[in-house]
Parts: structure tokens; C-alpha cells; sequence
């Protein structure tokens, strides 16, 4: 049984060809919810990476003076798109572009590196942010040719679509939290453009509550033939990054290495899609991201962040990192051809509700706290979220993926679990808005904490 979320409810049928997917068996729940998922347009979607494939190629290190090919010409045609939807909101988004100068081993001779973000500024508690990003480089078999074609429509022109899908549908809407629409550049050359994002975030006191990143997410269909149209895979990692071995040990005696911020985010998101995208489902992985791989949600990560990587169910490894070619019969290379529409439709919507259902949230609680050895009850206590109405306690068996047992705690900031031995279960809580919508469940201690704690104030000089 996994994670339930009051009143999030609806699903969608889902089809692999068409371009339009039709709602159907939509039980009651929030309108806004149901309005951001059916407000998702695959043509939309297949418009944009067809415009971004048009730019010949996008690697970091192509050219930035041309209007028609390169890195350049696709990172302004992404801001003067973040502008034409802010025009048509009375400019909610405030479109900044940061870069930086930029070398390593990647990059050879000093680059300029620019991300481009629309900032939807939350009208309530406007310092806790939402992100969603996705990469605009792209590259062929040499991650060093700055000059071949390189379409990138899948790697990650999916991602970037998917994300400028998000800003076009929730633009139209006002949330209590801000969100943050991010196109990245360099992840090919070295994840430099998540750095550059997680830098700003810094910079600007974000409490940035999740970031979903989207790196190859509009293909179902693996080179190896299979297909599964109804999965989106989702990488949690499983400890936090900026874990201190103080922490560690506390963790690894007290448990807590299933329930970083992270993982428990990707099981909201995992819950969500079970209630309103059924059939369409999220596979957990329970790693950082691929196997010896990694995405921009990493730099988030070491910055403290929750952060999850959205990939695709099937990998088709002729598409990615490829010179365009044909051998014995396969042709390679990433091209628009490689991207089905519907199926990246609905990652977009997964992602879009998500960021919507986390923005009228309130901030999951803190200072989870247990108490209760050597008695035969268990006592949860917390800290009052901002905004929130009311408290949901949650309890799993040990070895359970997702939380199972929930008892309401009203207002109270404590509750006392009767005959429930807080040796044979993990517990959690989560907060609730007065109109239902319900932050992800934080887990007790340092090691579930969606805020990260401050640093250790250095020690008092000798007198």
C-alpha cells in the first residue's frame, strides 16, 4: 500500500500514439490538481524539442553569437520563451539568466556558462521554493565535439520541454510557495550548471523543498525492445549528501537509511501518481541516480537539498551520447524521431502536479522527535509548520517501502501511539493545509530533516 494523499485524486488513460490523452474515471478532488494535469499539451511539448533540435547543436562549448545554431541562440530562445509565458500572466515570472565563467577537465579554455530561470514568486511564503530542471547542452560520442550535430531531442530536450511545459501550465495559477522553472547548461561537461543553480539558491536563501530534475524523460522504448509506456523511474538517494559522521552514526544505529528528505519526497511523488495519473506509475530506485552516472539533481543534493531524478522506464543507449549514423541496419543518435510525445506528457504532468500539490502544502513539520524505549507506547512530537491546520502521524514495518499506517493528530504538535513499540516500526509526520493538501512525511532526527541544520558555529577563540 503506498503513501494516500487526501483529496488527491483523478486519473488519466494514456496512450502512446495520440497526442491528446482523455480523462477518465475522475473521482472528486482538487479542481486545481485535476486543471494542472489536463492542462499539459504533448503537441506543446513536441513543438519545443523540435525548436531546440532545430539549433543543430547545443554543447557547452558551441557557438554563442549565432541566432540560428548553437548553445547561444537556444539559451536565448528558452528566456524569450520563459518571456512570452510571463507576458501572458502579467508578468508572474521574473526571468533571470546566471552564469559564469567556467574550465576543467571538460572544458578545456574558460566558457561562459548561463542557466535560465523563471522565478514564480510564491504570495505567501515566498522563500520556500519548488524547482524543476532539466539540461539544454547536448552532445555526440566525443563529450569534447563542440561542432557536429548534436539534436539532444531526448538527452535533454525532453527535460527542458518538460520544464517550460510546467512554467506555460502553473503560470496560471497562484501558489502559497514560489517555484522555480530551471533550464541548465553544462551537465554534459560536468554538472556544471546544476552547481551554477545550486549556488544561486545559496545566494539567495532558497529553502528549496524539492528539486526535480528531468534528464532524459520523453522515450518508453529501450533499444533492447521493450516497452513500458505506464513507469517513470525516480532516483532518491538514500542518506543526505552533507551527512557529518556524527549524524551517520546516530543514523546507522537508530535507522533512517530509506528516509532522507529525498527518498520521502519520492514517495509523495510516487503516492501522487498512484491517485491521479493511474495507470501511469512511478518506479522507485533507491540510488542517487544510475549506476556510476549522475544528473544535476546531485550538485542540489551536496548543497543540502531534497533533490529526485526523473528518468525515462527504458533507456535506448543508440540515442544517447551518439554521432548521428547508421550501422548494420541501427541508426544512431538522438532525434526527434526518438521522442513519443504522450509518454513524456505524462512525466510532465507527474512533475507539474507534484510542484503544485508541494506549493499549497505547507512545509512538512521539524523536529521530529520519538520517544518511547522500554515502554510499550510510542510518543511523536514536532515543531508547528507554517500554515498548517492540522498533523497526520505516520508508521511502517521496517522493511516496508512506503508508509502504511496514519493516525490524525488534529492540531496537536504530539501524540501518543498506544501499544505501538517504537523498537519494530519507522515513523514520520506529515502536515496538512486547512483546504487538504499534505506535505511530504518527514522522518525523526537530522537524518529525515527537510531543512538542513545549520553548521556548527566555530568554537570561542582562547582567552
Amino acid at each position: 500500500m503506498r503513501l494516500a494523499f487526501a483529496g488527491l485524486i483523478g486519473a488519466f488513460a494514456f496512450s502512446s500514439v495520440a497526442l491528446a490523452i482523455a480523462p477518465v474515471n475522475v473521482r472528486p478532488g482538487h479542481p486545481l490538481l485535476r486543471e494542472t494535469a489536463a492542462s499539459v499539451s504533448p503537441a506543446e511539448l513536441h513543438a519545443t524539442i523540435a525548436k531546440l533540435v532545430s539549433f543543430g547543436t547545443r554543447h557547452t562549448m558551441s557557438d554563442t553569437i549565432s541566432d540560428m545554431r548553437g548553445i547561444g541562440a537556444a539559451r536565448r530562445w528558452v528566456k524569450s520563451r520563459f518571456e512570452e509565458i510571463s507576458a501572458q500572466c502579467g508578468g508572474c515570472l521574473d526571468v533571470q539568466t546566471p552564469e559564469q565563467t567556467v574550465s576543467g577537465d571538460r572544458i578545456p579554455a574558460p566558457t561562459d556558462l548561463m542557466d535560465v530561470l523563471a522565478i514564480q514568486k510564491g504570495t505567501s511564503d515566498p522563500d520556500r521554493v519548488i524547482v524543476i530542471s532539466g539540461h539544454l547542452d547536448s552532445r555526440v560520442t566525443d563529450v569534447m565535439n563542440a561542432t557536429a550535430d548534436a539534436p539532444g531531442a531526448d538527452d535533454d530536450g525532453s527535460g527542458t520541454a518538460a520544464v517550460i511545459e510546467a512554467a506555460r501550465v502553473l503560470s496560471r495559477h497562484k501558489f502559497p510557495a514560489s517555484l522555480v522553472f530551471a533550464v541548465l547548461s553544462g551537465e554534459e561537461q560536468g554538472l556544471y550548471g546544476g552547481k551554477l543553480l545550486a549556488q544561486y539558491a545559496k545566494d539567495h536563501n532558497w529553502q528549496v523543498e524539492a528539486d526535480l530534475n528531468n534528464d532524459i524523460v520523453g522515450n518508453p522504448r529501450g533499444g533492447n525492445g521493450a516497452v513500458d509506456a505506464k513507469h517513470v523511474r525516480v532516483f532518491s538517494e538514500g542518506t543526505r549528501s552533507i551527512e557529518t559522521p556524527d549524524e551517520a552514526a546516530k543514523r546507522r544505529y537508530n535507522g533512517g537509511e530509506v528516509d532522507s528528505p529525498s527518498r520521502n519526497l519520492a514517495r509523495f511523488i510516487a503516492g501522487l501518481s498512484d491517485t491521479y495519473l493511474a495507470p501511469f506509475e512511478v518506479h522507485m530506485i533507491y540510488r542517487t541516480d544510475r549506476f556510476s552516472r549522475g544528473g544535476d539533481q546531485v550538485p542540489m543534493l551536496a548543497a543540502g537539498f531534497p533533490a529526485v531524478r526523473f528518468t525515462e522506464s527504458n533507456e535506448n543507449y543508440t540515442h544517447e551520447h551518439q554521432d548521428l549514423r547508421v550501422e548494420n541496419g541501427i541508426r544512431y543518435g538522438d532525434t526527434l524521431e526518438g521522442v513519443d510525445p504522450a509518454y513524456l506528457a505524462q512525466v510532465t504532468r507527474l512533475n507539474a502536479i507534484t510542484m503544485a500539490a508541494l506549493a499549497m502544502a505547507p512545509p512538512p513539520p521539524t523536529n521530529v522527535k520519538i520517544e518511547g524505549a522500554v515502554t510499550y507506547d510510542t510518543t511523536v512530537s514536532w515543531t508547528a509548520a507554517p500554515g498548517a491546520a492540522a498533523y497526520k502521524v505516520w508508521w511502517r514495518d521496517t522493511t516496508a517501502p512506503f508508509w502504511t499506517n496514519m493516525r490524525p493528530a488534529a492540531d496537536a504538535t504530539s501524540l501518543v501511539l498506544k501499544n505501538i513499540n517504537i523498537d519494530d516500526w519507522f515513523f514520520g509526520v506529515s502536515s496538512v493545509s486547512a483546504d487538504g493538501y499534505e506535505s511530504p512525511v518527514e522522518f525523526p532526527g537530522v537524518a529525515g530533516s527537510f531543512v538542513p541544520p545549520l553548521p556548527a558555529p566555530p568554537p570561542a577563540p582562547a582567552k
